[in-house]
């Protein structure tokens, strides 16, 4: 089913499904993905684990490729738009509707992409802040 809502509705969702069907929550793909990268990270050594906390804090604040596209590329438009224009219009011609659709097509999926990835970063970063916490509350050895 088709839904404008975000993941956290849908893990919501299957959730509560689970309850009902008297699943174990943890069966939930989302939430086993989840589980997956929790258990590598708790494989690594603690230096690792900060290593790769600070890449993908850059991951998550670096303003990334895309970002830098759909801000620049209307700009390069706007620069060449007069001949942008008599090419695309001369002659009644149909071009500028491929050109705004491929334009869209390449558009969305690149926004979307930028943002998932950035939300990703985000929970392998709240992962790795949980363990690294977890580690420092353990008694060290004498």
């Amino acid at each position: 089913m088709f839904s404008l809502r975000g993941d956290a509705h849908k893990v919501y969702l299957k959730l509560k499904k689970a309850a009902h069907q008297h699943q174990n929550a943890e069966e939930i793909d989302e939430l086993a993905e989840i589980e997956e990268i929790r258990q590598l990270y708790l494989t690594l050594d603690s230096a690792t684990l900060r290593k790769v906390y600070y890449r993908m804090t850059k991951e998550k604040n670096g303003s990334g490729v895309i970002p830098i596209l759909v801000s620049a590329l209307p700009w390069l438009f706007f620069l060449f738009s007069q001949r942008l224009q008599q090419f695309l219009f001369k002659d009644g011609s149909w071009l500028w509707i491929i050109f705004v659709v491929l334009y869209v097509f390449i558009l969305i999926p690149s926004v979307f992409l930028h943002f998932r990835e950035q939300s990703w970063a985000s929970v392998h970063i709240e992962i790795i802040q949980d363990i690294l916490k977890d580690r420092e509350k353990e008694p060290k050895p004498l």
